[in-house]
């Protein structure tokens, strides 16, 4: 059953509220984590809680409870000149800005010829998210995995 400190192996999919898939494990390998130590969303976490392998598991996860509500303070104008003068720069792109808080990972939303529009809200916040879920294994998590945080491989 899944509990604390239980290694958890799923196969999941992810969409959003349209039915998009926005990430799955089909043809990957399945998620493993640890469980109780925030390896995962706190909403799906929360719902796996109690299951057994080969429970399946459908979830909606609100925004506050995956990767958020969408904060509009971490969009920000900054001058064009803040960025190399020979570096390409378009919609889409992913960086590492420094700030005071230190580094946050931000998506250029809008190029204007004197200033750039950035984003640092994660590309999921404030999205409703949809879980399909199955479990795959569970087993008690070793020492060295609960002190270090990850599932060990070799396991």
């Amino acid at each position: 059953m899944i509990e604390k400190d239980k290694v958890v192996t799923l196969s999941y999919v992810l969409k959003d509220s349209q039915g998009t898939v926005i990430d799955t494990s089909e043809n990957e390998t399945p998620l493993e984590y640890i469980h109780g130590h925030g390896s995962i969303l706190p909403g799906l976490e929360s719902q796996l809680t109690g299951k057994s392998v080969g429970d399946g598991v459908t979830a909606v996860i609100p925004p506050a409870e995956g990767y958020g509500v969408r904060n509009e303070e971490l969009v920000e104008s900054v001058p064009r000149e803040h960025f190399p003068p020979d570096q390409e720069i378009v919609e889409g792109m992913h960086f590492a800005a420094q700030t005071p808080e230190g580094e946050v990972r931000v998506v250029i939303t809008e190029v204007l010829d004197d200033k750039v529009v950035v984003d640092g809200n994660h590309p999921l916040a404030g999205v409703e998210l949809h879980f399909e879920v199955e479990v795959l294994k569970v087993r008690d998590a070793q020492a060295v995995e609960i002190e270090r945080g990850e599932v060990e491989t070799a396991v």
